[in-house]
């Protein structure tokens, strides 16, 4: 969305941002950072080797092959190691190793956040923590205060420290999901691509996590700041990782004096507009466009969105910090009245598909060599890079303009290819078309489509998509005796 979470952001405003995946600095440093011994932080920072395989999106019943990448952690309370999410993420085997030791220890994944790019681990085998140190957790750093990032040289085990100053504490898109928005920490110093998972020190403890940096000006780097550890730690507790909540809104600022006008704002009354209200997230049924919000939970809110606060940070960073059930309450002008609303914060189970996925297969049909799948970001990015997607703007505009968040329900299906067969020549035309009936019934989601095809006894099956008049009409004994021969030629299986 525009401000919660940013969910409808466009694709190109995520080139900026880098992943690192291996290492983080190039050079090894002798400082002992903020006076704490470089020989105890070698026993809390941890490298991480990883050997990962996804699925395909595009072609969802093959796998990638398998990539080889490292990266770092360190060691916190009961002996649990602290890294990115991203480091693990489609990892088929993990292993680590410690300053100095000659043997690699199997590592697993306890809990992943891909929401929040974090993830814990753990190693089986407790020899790998003997004279091990854990990190204490610290607070936020102050503006212009000093941090020493921490890990691994690319290509070598020598530990390595780089120092930076912190230049800007923000909400900010986190790259790993490419629309979830939480509190970054922007650190001035030179990071090389590498070292996800490494801890960020001040004065001995944990300021954040280095997870990634931006393209765009030089010496920027950024770092996951421990309230949004804490509040991934805390979520852990019960051994379930539930996720962050959806205030599912929109909002605009109130620079403009016309719109403030119109809506009959009082002269010196701070506040942003809601612009919409997502269906299934926490302000649905509470929250309507027009309405003027001027504080939550008690805490004023500025023209821009920004709390009126020393070292204000976005109003959105208060629902980022509550937990599923929690309490959000907006004081706020709706029709010329000043009223005060609140809801229970709670999960948007459609943000799924918004959302970059990782370790999990996609689902799919095929029918007739047509193959029809979810709309989602995975299947957008890879089918963008095919070169064939003519016709398909429509199907970029209904992702990215959202409108298929108003229904908690209905998902848009896509025809999005084609395996190549005499029976299926005719269907070019259709390609990169959304699917809006069946048969003359209307199509909510994958699974539903799927039950459609499955159970009717017409011979003759008719598909209307949106924006197309003619619909594509398929025989159906001509379509399943096709089938087979389709799938043994391109060697699909489980379908």
């Amino acid at each position: 969305m525009q401000k919660q979470k940013k969910i409808l952001s466009s694709p190109l405003a995520f080139a900026s941002t880098i992943l690192f995946f291996l290492t983080l600095f190039s050079s090894t440093s002798h400082a002992e950072p903020n006076g704490q011994s470089i020989d105890e932080i070698k026993k809390s920072v941890v490298q991480i080797r990883v050997f990962s395989q996804a699925k395909d999106p595009y072609s969802p019943w093959m796998s990638s092959g398998i990539s080889a990448s490292t990266g770092s952690g360190f060691i916190i309370a009961k002996n649990r190691i602290l890294t990115n999410a991203h480091v693990v993420s489609n990892a088929k085997f993990i292993e680590a190793q410690r300053n100095n030791q000659t043997e690699w220890y199997e590592l697993k994944v306890l809990y992943i956040a891909h929401d929040c790019d974090l993830a814990i681990l753990e190693v089986p085998d407790q020899t790998f923590y003997t004279d091990s140190v854990e990190l204490e957790l610290g607070g936020l750093p102050e503006l212009a205060s000093p941090v020493d990032i921490i890990g691994y040289p690319i290509g070598g085990s020598k530990i390595s420290v780089s120092r930076g100053i912190v230049s800007r504490i923000e909400q900010s898109n986190y790259a790993h999901s490419q629309i979830d928005s939480h509190l970054v920490v922007q650190v001035d110093a030179a990071i090389n691509p590498g070292n996800s998972g490494g801890p960020a020190l001040q004065n001995g403890k944990v300021v954040g996590v280095a997870f990634q940096a931006s393209t765009k000006g030089e010496n920027i780097g950024y770092i996951i700041p421990t309230n949004v550890i804490q509040h991934f730690l805390k979520d852990i507790q019960d051994g379930i990782y539930n996720g962050y909540v959806e205030l599912g809104i929109q909002t605009q600022n109130s620079f403009s004096e016309s719109h403030r006008n119109y809506y009959q704002i009082p002269n010196g009354e701070e506040g942003v507009f809601v612009t919409r209200v997502f269906r299934q997230g926490s302000a649905d049924g509470f929250l309507q466009p027009g309405d003027y919000l001027t504080a939550i939970d008690g805490r004023k809110i500025g023209r821009n969105g920004n709390l009126l606060e020393a070292n204000s940070i976005d109003f959105l960073e208060v629902i980022d910090n509550k937990f599923a059930g929690e309490e959000i309450r907006f004081d706020l002008i709706r029709n010329k009245k000043n009223i005060q609303v609140s809801f229970p914060a709670k999960k948007m189970p459609q943000m799924e598909n918004q959302r970059s996925s990782y370790g999990k297969d996609y689902d799919y049909l095929i029918f007739g060599g047509l193959v029809f799948q979810t709309v989602n970001r995975d299947l957008l990015e890879a089918w963008s890079k095919t070169g064939q997607t003519q016709g398909g703007s429509l199907l970029v505009y209904r992702f990215y303009e959202g409108s298929h968040l108003l229904d908690g329900e209905t998902e848009d299906i896509v025809l999005y290819r084609k395996l190549p067969h005499p029976s299926n020549s005719h269907s070019d035309f259709y390609l990169n078309m959304v699917v809006d009936t069946f048969n003359g019934t209307k199509v909510k989601n994958l699974n539903h489509f799927k039950n459609l095809l499955q159970s009717s006894k017409e011979k003759t099956f008719k598909i209307h998509f949106y924006g197309i008049q003619v619909p594509m009409i398929l025989d159906r004994e001509e379509s399943e005796k096709s089938d087979e021969q389709i799938k043994r030629t391109y060697h699909i299986t489980g379908k």
